[in-house]
């Protein structure tokens, strides 16, 4: 990652993961499990979540949109794909409200905050290189 586009990491209000990212921290992540299971997942964990609520869901789609409505305020839109039996894409696109044009890498920590809970519930697809 060069300069310019660690400065643009922290100098913006939107983060949202994808394969081959040029930061590996915000790389799509798989996982074992099925498109059905990874939507019961998400939907329980941010319904148990503080300050989170749902805005809409589509199964069909395999899309959920969240609003974060305690601390600093965000809209999360989380996709998820089956590539394949038992191998399961969660992608993550957070931007967040603020009176500043920026949050100073928020977005991205909260992403990775994320990935980390979910890894909780549902184990992780190595990748293979």
């Amino acid at each position: 990652m060069s300069f310019r586009q660690k400065l643009a990491k922290y100098f913006n209000n939107h983060a949202e993961t994808r394969d081959n990212h040029l930061d590996s921290t915000l790389e799509t992540r798989y996982f074992k499990t099925t498109k059905d299971k990874a939507m019961l997942t998400l939907e329980s964990f941010f319904k148990n979540a503080q300050g989170y609520r749902l805005n809409a869901q589509s199964n069909e789609h395999g899309e959920i949109s969240v609003l974060k409505q305690k601390g600093k305020k965000c809209f999360i839109v989380v996709t998820v794909i089956m590539v394949r039996p038992f191998n399961t894409a969660i992608d993550f696109s957070v931007t967040t409200e603020s009176f500043m044009p920026f949050d100073f890498g928020y977005s991205t920590r909260l992403i990775n905050k994320f990935y980390s809970d979910i890894q909780k519930e549902i184990p992780i697809v190595e990748k293979s290189s």
